[in-house]
């Protein structure tokens, strides 16, 4: 019985996605504990149905014009909510920061440093009081003229521009430009223009040769393109582009992060020569607080920013300006981030630095009496920062606060007060409350998929150590935070790269391993591999062994409801051929382009084919509502009157994966699309789910699927970025089945990974440390997981020897 006090949540009739009629009660001002394979349901009960309630009631009070815009999203399928304090939502989403965002911005610590210069700093004499905004690099107030703000001037040579000048331009002199099409065009357009493309480079005029690399002019000329043997070309209209305007464009713009490293070979980067790397005008770094400009105070670490600032006198707004920034800037490094500064740039952040940041603005707020929903607050963590996680988690509770956690980790499951297991499995096999109350309980729970990994203790089966093919050698690696550092990959293993967060993992592998393999893929073949090198790296060796390079991270597969897990796959293409070979569909004269949604034709084009409309909250973010015509189907009436067995295109794209299998079963071309999925264990997602509702792990996964279906051809090495992140330990046996049969196979396996129960199983670890940002970006210790474990330097090695059962 609910009452006015009741210190439950009491959650009757939850039908959202694939949640049964769920009936559960979970009691206030505790730390639960949401549990459960992925695709579970355990989601959708935290966020989907009990934060999604509260929300929809905190709309309700807002003005009846938004509250009409609000509706249109829908409430939660649930028959009851009672006892449901405010709520407080923080997904722990990846995310493409911008080069402008920062550590400052990202906890809005930038805010309150620049009301202190402004209100409490230090001018000169006769200097008019600045605004806040002027104290910042992203406004036009702030701002250096100059760069405009980035704080680096980035310019291009002839000489980086033009490698070999004994080339003519047809022969490629102007390595800058695209290749294929795009680059015959370019030099067409010279030829066209009057300009010799045959002539050797340095033979060529010194004033064509500025004009050709340097000029911002964009002529338009027709091209009269030579014709080949048995294909028609026409004349066309082409434009002109400087190779300098193509390279900055590209870096400046491009979304692929291919292209872009491609430009930045071809750029030099120095610090801008008027603000010399600062970013502000100068104006603002006239004004002083502690003997020290705005600039200099962001590029200190936490802890130093700190010192300064409770040493510092001033007057009653200077001090209570800086007890503000104290106080917020203590939450920051009680989550272990205290070595960051506020100037550094969220791009070079690893994903666990900025979910701790992003959870460290949201527990200053200093709200009490709410429910905190959070999502896999310990993802991209190492275990020795979650148990810092775990304390601030725990004050939160004592302040008065109800925290709810959507959680894999078995570390922070065991220390939850109240447990809520959601299964057995996924999808329609799942969405079931199988146990609600003290993790002790979850014991007696047969059909738990959890309870295996949270009371067995027994070690895993030894697995024999492989030996190496060959090695994969980076010398003098320096970039961030990994200075002089020469690291060994082992070639035909599996390798895990561990380290507590911002230690240097992500720079090492994912920037300059990575970036090593594709400029030797990029380059010509005639060149010394040995000295194609990344930006951070001085030479290497054993590129040769490595034909290919496959690198598989959490990035969205794409951003918009329109993209989505088929389409991604190429499996959307199959399903159209079916569909257009039906006898309906060759009655009306439909091809396959008819049952795409992203052209017109088959398409509602109310919504024009995304099965959902932008609703836009002027004081919140814009959310995304089902058509109000198709609701969701995506399709027009007669695209729909089409069935195969009878099913339409828009309940086959609502299938799940794991459905669709024994649907497609007679389609060898979309079995192995489906297979390559069920292997990695995407069997609950539906075929038309948006991206936009994936997590960054999902993501990852579906990119390995995608990748599983080639061809393999020579020796290929994976490089997977924390690839356990948002699984649950059942669906990471699964995945690591998938990994270990790659290497199997003859293939080269780099993850980068805090999950000890996969570390344990590989074949040969890499640890950064010890520590994070100017205490991290060395090798600690390298070797077989045993040998790692008995490291005494390395913070990994305690809870190595913990997986590794060691004494």
């Amino acid at each position: 019985m609910a009452t006015p006090h009741d210190p439950y949540v009491r959650v009757r009739g939850a039908r959202e996605h694939n949640l049964q009629d769920v009936r559960v009660d979970i009691p206030r001002d505790t730390l639960t504990v949401f549990t459960g394979v992925s695709g579970s349901g355990k989601s959708s009960l935290a966020f989907g149905t009990i934060y999604a309630e509260a929300q929809r009631r905190y709309f309700e009070s807002v003005a009846p014009y938004a509250r009409r815009l609000i509706h249109q999203v829908g409430a939660p399928k649930v028959g009851e909510i009672t006892g449901l304090p405010p709520a407080v939502s923080l997904e722990q989403r990846r995310s493409a920061p911008g080069a402008r965002s920062s550590v400052g911005t990202v906890t809005t610590l930038s805010n309150s440093l620049r009301m202190l210069f402004s209100r409490a700093g230090e001018y000169p004499q006769g200097a008019e009081r600045l605004d806040s905004d002027a104290f910042s690099p992203n406004t036009a107030a702030g701002a250096c003229p100059q760069c405009h703000g980035l704080g680096r001037i980035h310019r291009t040579t002839e000489e980086l521009l033009v490698p070999d000048p004994g080339l003519s331009i047809r022969a490629g002199a102007i390595a800058a430009w695209p290749g294929a099409w795009q680059g015959k065009n370019l030099r067409d357009v010279l030829d066209a223009l009057g300009y010799d493309v045959d002539r050797p480079w340095r033979e060529l005029d010194p004033a064509d040769r500025e004009w050709i690399l340097f000029t911002d002019e964009q002529p338009v000329v027709t091209v009269h393109p030579v014709r080949d043997a048995g294909r028609i070309q026409r004349p066309y209209q082409g434009t002109y582009m400087s190779a300098r305007r193509y390279v900055m464009h590209t870096f400046a713009d491009s979304r692929s992060r291919t292209l872009r490293a491609k430009a930045e070979r071809f750029l030099t980067s120095a610090p801008c020569p008027v603000c010399g790397g600062s970013r502000l005008r100068p104006e603002a770094l006239a004004v002083t607080f502690a003997g020290r400009t705005i600039a200099e105070l962001a590029g200190l670490p936490l802890t130093g920013l700190a010192e300064v600032l409770s040493a510092a006198g001033g007057g009653d707004t200077a001090r209570v300006l800086t007890g503000d920034l104290l106080a917020r800037i203590g939450t920051v490094t009680e989550l272990g981030l205290g070595y960051l500064s506020l100037d550094r740039t969220a791009p070079t952040l690893s994903s666990g630095e900025l979910q701790r940041l992003r959870l460290a603005t949201q527990l200053r707020s200093g709200l009490f009496g709410v429910v905190y929903v959070l999502d896999e607050p310990s993802a991209g963590l190492h275990p020795a920062d979650t148990e810092s996680l775990l304390a601030v988690l725990g004050r939160l509770k004592e302040a008065g606060n109800t925290v709810f956690v959507v959680e894999h980790q078995m570390d922070v499951v065991r220390q939850a007060d109240w447990l809520v297991d959601v299964g057995p499995l996924a999808g329609e096999h799942g969405g079931r409350v199988l146990h609600s109350g003290p993790p002790a309980g979850l014991a007696d729970v047969a059909e738990s998929a959890t309870r295996r990994f949270l009371f067995d203790d027994a070690p895993a089966p030894v697995r024999e150590v492989r030996t190496p093919s060959g090695w994969l050698r980076l010398h003098g690696v320096d970039r961030h935070n990994v200075r002089g550092v020469d690291a060994s990959f082992p070639l035909g293993v599996f390798t895990a790269v561990t380290g507590v967060s911002g230690s240097g993992k992500s720079t090492l592998v994912g920037q300059v391993l990575a970036g090593v393999l594709a400029d030797r893929r990029t380059a010509d073949a005639s060149e010394p591999r040995a000295e194609l090198v990344a930006p951070g790296c001085a030479s290497a060796e054993g590129l040769d062994a490595v034909d290919r390079l496959v690198q598989v991270d959490q990035r969205p597969i794409g951003r918009t409801p329109r993209s989505n897990l088929a389409t991604y796959t190429g499996l959307f293409d199959v399903v159209r051929k079916l569909f257009a070979a039906t006898d309906v569909a060759r009655e009306r004269g439909y091809r396959a382009g008819r049952f795409s949604f992203n052209v017109t034709g088959g398409r509602c084009e109310t919504c024009q084919g995304e099965g959902f409309v932008s609703v836009e909250l002027l004081f919140l973010p814009s959310t995304y509502a089902p058509c109000p015509d198709c609701h969701g189907a995506r399709y027009n009436p007669e695209t729909l009157d089409v069935t195969l067995r009878g099913l339409n295109i828009a309940q086959v794209l609502d299938l799940t994966v794991e459905s669709a299998a024994g649907f497609f079963a007679d389609a060898p071309a979309a079995g192995r699309s489906l297979r390559t999925l069920l292997d990695v264990g995407l069997g609950y997602l539906r075929l038309g789910q948006p991206a936009t509702e994936l997590s960054g792990g999902e993501a990852q996964r579906i990119k390995l699927a995608a990748e599983l279906q080639r061809a393999r051809r020579g020796h290929t090495l994976y490089l997977l970025d924390e690839p356990t992140t948002g699984l649950h330990p059942a669906d990471v046996e699964v995945l690591m089945r998938q990994l270990h049969g790659l290497v199997d196979a003859g293939s080269t396996v780099v993850v980068v990974e805090h999950d000890m129960a996969v570390v344990a199983g590989a074949d040969w670890v890499i640890d950064l440390g010890p520590g994070g940002g100017d205490r991290g970006g060395r090798i600690v210790a390298s070797g077989p997981p045993v040998d790692v474990a008995r490291a005494r330097e390395s913070r990994t090695a305690a809870y190595l020897r913990a997986a590794l059962h060691l004494e």
